[in-house]
């Protein structure tokens, strides 16, 4: 990347652009037509080639008498409430260029706010920016050019028609060839910067397990896609490099086998894996411990002693992992990498006593779409798990206040065949902006009409024991989103959001996934108070893979973008369009050669 030149690094600085081809994304809003005017049209501007004849001040205005050349006719301009320096633009006798706008009032031809212009003959781009329109417009024509963009790296073609978006022979909207090269080269620019972000460090650790012997060992067959990615993290901790890789997987697509997958491929140095909450700790404890029998393997959680943990081979833990002493590791790994900042996933790396930096595996169950996974692979590898092992029967409905007995009557159904029932609610505390029950507001009518009510929501320092008492004994849980992510509740058969349509499509899917985790006929009912058609429920009703639920989410809500940071934060783009333009990033994935 070409670097700029220092007269000029402050104005790139507060137009927020680091290159060339960033700065060339910048479109004129419109252009002012400096040719010379042939005719006159009313209310348009126009430019002419004049005399100064006469000039007159009154107390409101400045009236100027020209005659114009190009049209050989004589003309009044009219300036309102002038400022003394506009004087010095009009003296008489001077020949000159002017524009303004042309008004014809009662057969008679004014200039409306004349003003004296350098040159004539061209289109003069209006750039809405913070740097005052002349300045910018120089920027432009000191940087933009077909050299300049070609050196930035961008090919000659999409240069040429970047260049014309800005120089054009004729003022036009922008057609399709000038949008396909600002798509183009915005995400050239994007993608080449998560690229240098990206670090290559060498690792002394190289797998050396027998994952083959180990699958065979399985009571099960693995998906392809779960076989691909473990592929994919063989082939990564048998490099030299430690491994950056994020694997995605959609709820219930078995991202469990591959962790454990993983570990087994490390065998005999050591893994670490954290998870967000103890529940989902242990529940992948129990997992490692039925499958990974041969290891020695450890829980840490707050409630656990501290002491050495030098004998084990996998250890998996909370964020108390953050707050002790870890032994050498080769493979560091976090589940549900999204519930931590960006600082507590690189403490743990740097917590283990290690001399050479450790393979690193992040996790997640929030799906994104195929083109965000292969603009993120710029900066991280990227394995998505799109499979599940088996296809989950959950039947989502639309509901309202006209349906509420018909959801009773579904819901003692539901108990008697002792599965679970989860209701989502918006809120925990009353609001006087939703028109929506709150948790607080709901729950004496359910405990007053069921038994075996739990609540709980995000504030509750008591949630994971109320999940997993409800997991064990309950029928019905009110609870927040808290339990989007987390918790295997095997009888759970049913979940009710209210206000489903306040909630993003990854974050309802997130949740109906809580249900028919073992084969059990699922129910999602999705409670709105807003009458009519709604596109955005309709659409999820029928849509069951959270990948195309992701690209589905991204006509409402804005892609993710690494260089702030998540994965998951709101990085928009100016031109590009992740939900329609795939072809456009493999195109500029291919030439990166990435």
């Amino acid at each position: 990347m070409p670097l700029l030149p220092n007269e000029d690094a402050d104005k790139f600085r507060r137009l927020n652009v680091g290159s060339v081809t960033a700065l060339s994304l910048i479109a004129p809003a419109s252009f002012e037509d400096r040719r010379l005017s042939a005719e006159l049209v009313h209310n348009a501007s126009c430019v002419i080639d004049a005399t100064v004849e006469r000039a007159v001040r009154t107390p409101k205005t400045l009236k100027i008498t020209f005659f114009a050349h190009n049209l050989e006719t004589t003309i009044e301009g009219i300036v309102f409430h002038p400022k003394p320096y506009m004087m010095h633009q009009f003296h008489t006798g001077e020949r000159a260029f002017f524009s303004g706008k042309a008004v014809c009032e009662q057969g008679k031809w004014e200039i409306i706010h004349p003003n004296k212009i350098p040159a004539v003959g061209a289109l003069v781009p209006i750039y809405k920016t913070p740097l005052r329109v002349d300045v910018m417009r120089r920027i432009i024509e000191k940087h933009i050019t077909l050299d300049a963009l070609m050196a930035d790296g961008i090919p000659e073609p999409v240069a040429q028609q970047l260049y014309a978006i800005h120089f054009p022979k004729l003022p036009h909207p922008l057609n399709d060839s000038e949008l396909y090269a600002l798509k183009f080269a915005e995400l050239f620019d994007y993608m080449r910067r998560l690229r240098l972000k990206r670090r290559y460090h060498k690792t002394a650790y190289r797998a050396s397990g027998n994952l083959s012997q180990w699958i065979q060992t399985l009571p099960f067959e693995l998906t392809e896609d779960q076989k691909r990615a473990i592929g994919d993290i063989e082939a990564d901790l048998r490099s030299e490099y430690a491994a950056r890789r994020m694997i995605v997987g959609d709820v219930g697509s078995g991202k469990t086998m591959v962790i454990l997958a993983s570990v087994v491929a490390m065998q005999p140095k050591r893994s670490i894996l954290m998870a967000p909450t103890t529940i989902l700790a242990a529940q992948l404890f129990e997992e490692a411990q039925k499958f990974l029998s041969n290891l020695r393997i450890a829980l840490v959680t707050n409630a656990t002693k501290k002491g050495s943990l030098d004998e084990h081979d996998f250890i998996i833990g909370t964020h108390a992992l953050l707050h002790r002493p870890l032994p050498e590791a080769a493979l560091v790994m976090v589940d549900e990498q999204h519930r931590f900042g960006t600082a507590q996933r690189h403490a743990l790396t740097k917590l283990t006593d290690n001399d050479s930096p450790p393979h690193y595996l992040q996790f997640s169950a929030t799906p994104i779409p195929r083109t965000q996974a292969m603009i993120d692979s710029a900066h991280i590898d990227v394995s998505l798990i799109v499979q599940t092992p088996f296809t989950k029967n959950i039947e989502t409905r639309i509901i309202g206040k006209s349906d509420f007995s018909k959801l009773l009557e579904h819901i003692r159904i539901e108990i008697a065949h002792n599965h679970q029932i989860l209701i989502v609610y918006p809120l925990v505390e009353q609001s006087e902006t939703i028109n929506y029950q709150s948790i607080d507001e709901a729950r004496g009518y359910w405990e007053k009409n069921f038994e075996r009510v739990y609540v709980t929501h995000g504030k509750d320092k008591e949630k994971e024991k109320v999940l997993t008492e409800f997991r064990e004994r309950g029928s019905i849980l009110l609870a927040t989103t808290v339990v989007e992510v987390g918790i295997s509740l095997p009888r759970l058969s049913t979940v009710v959001i209210v206000g489903a349509e306040r909630l993003g499509l990854s974050t309802l899917h997130q949740l109906r996934g809580r249900v028919s985790r073992t084969g059990l006929q699922g129910y999602c009912y999705l409670y709105t108070n807003k009458t009519g058609k709604n596109e955005r429920l309709e659409a999820f009703s029928t849509c069951k893979s959270g990948f195309d639920i992701a690209a589905l989410d991204l006509k409402f809500r804005s892609s993710g973008d690494l260089l702030e940071g998540s994965i998951q934060s709101g990085k928009k783009f100016r031109w590009a369009d992740i939900g329609e333009d795939e072809e456009i990033v493999k195109q500029v994935k291919a030439y990166l050669d990435l």
